[in-house]
Formats: structure tokens, C-alpha cells, sequence
């Protein structure tokens, strides 16, 4: 049983994304909100230039047992601490992001051109990251729960699909009528879900390829 929650945002870095969902889970441990130096309101910190530097962040925070509640880009983030400290992350909650996987011919939306139009003071080196974390995926044997929206363009349920074949002991659910943001717009269903998640166990299965 994890002590703490870690909410992680997506790239706009808003902390207030998760908190209608947090507000209705149940699960009695501390909740904590992340946000990303230099994205949306969190002002920018000279000592953080890559993904790398926000996964430091996080890691740096890992105490005690605790499960991890990401979207989007913060699902990357997330895989990168649950890799690092496997012996404190208890369960992941992944919701509509790439996992850090090449999601080529998966039918995501390119979102990089629109969003560097409308928030062009996003930092470069986030608009510019790519990696593949598709060979590692199969080290984290924590539970997985992942969340997808049935109408999200940016990371559609095939992308979702891969990710849960590739993890030992992942949980698809699609969110009906739910695009990008459905942690926020449907946060009462996907509070209820990360409450069953946190109490349960996954069945296991193996990476396809």
C-alpha cells in the first residue's frame, strides 16, 4: 500500500489538473501535486534543461512507498522514476500519454507544431525530446493502470493498447467520450478506478511485439 500520491501533470505543467480527481480518491495516503520549473505557473529553475532534470526532481521526492499518477508527458516522467526506484514505487497510473515509446503508425496527432503556437514559452528541449523506452517497459512489475479516452487524437486507445501489452501487469480502461483530459473532465469515474487500482492486484502478461 503506497503512503504517498504523486500527481504528475502534463506539459502545461498545471498543478490543478489533478486535484478534482484527487479531491474524490479515497485511498487514505498523502497527496502531492508536482509542477514542471519553467511550465505553465511553476517559474523555470536554471538547473533544469531536460526530462531528465524534472525525473530528478521526482526521484528526489521518493521516500517511502508511494504510487506515481501521471499524465500525458508525465506518464514519461513517471516510467523514468518507477525504473529508478522500483523498491518505492508501489503502482503507476498512467493516463494518455506515449509511455516513452515511438508511437509512429500508432494514429497519434503530431501536437508539437499547435503547441508550440499556442504556448511559446514552453521550453524547447521538451518540444524537441524524443525516446524510445519500449525495451524497458518490461522491467516494471509494479500494477499498471492505464487510462484512455475513447476520443483522444493526441494518444488514441491503440497507443494505450501497445503500452499495456508491453508492461508485465497493466490494466486498460477506456473512458467513454473522453479526450486528452479526461483525468479532469471525467475525474469522478477516474478517481473510482485509481481507488480500485490501489486496492488491487493485476494479472500478469508478457510484452507483444
Amino acid at each position: 500500500m503506497p503512503s504517498k500520491l504523486f500527481f504528475l501533470p502534463g506539459a502545461l505543467g498545471r498543478m490543478d489538473f489533478w486535484l478534482p480527481a484527487a479531491e474524490l480518491i479515497r485511498h487514505p495516503a498523502e497527496k502531492l501535486h508536482f509542477g514542471w520549473p519553467g511550465f505553465g505557473p511553476t517559474p523555470a529553475e536554471p538547473d533544469v534543461k531536460g526530462i531528465d532534470d524534472l525525473v530528478d526532481k521526482v526521484v528526489a521526492e521518493l521516500d517511502v512507498s508511494c504510487a506515481l499518477i501521471a499524465q500525458s508527458m508525465g506518464g514519461v516522467i513517471a516510467i523514468h522514476a518507477a525504473l529508478a526506484r522500483p523498491d518505492l514505487v508501489t503502482h503507476l497510473v498512467l493516463v494518455a500519454t506515449s509511455g516513452g515509446m515511438d508511437v509512429t503508425g500508432l494514429g497519434a496527432e503530431d501536437w508539437r507544431t499547435s503547441v508550440r503556437n499556442d504556448y511559446p514559452a514552453l521550453p524547447d528541449w521538451f518540444l524537441n525530446y524524443h525516446e524510445d523506452l519500449t525495451e524497458r517497459l518490461s522491467e516494471l512489475h509494479m500494477p499498471v493502470l492505464l487510462l484512455w479516452g475513447d476520443a483522444d487524437p493526441i494518444s488514441p486507445v491503440k497507443v494505450g493498447e501497445k503500452l499495456a501489452s508491453c508492461l508485465p501487469h497493466a490494466n486498460l480502461q477506456i473512458v467513454a467520450d473522453a479526450a486528452h483530459d479526461l483525468a479532469y473532465t471525467h475525474a469522478a469515474q477516474v478517481a473510482t478506478l485509481i481507488d480500485r487500482h490501489l486496492a488491487q492486484a493485476i494479472l500478469s502478461k508478457s510484452c507483444a511485439a
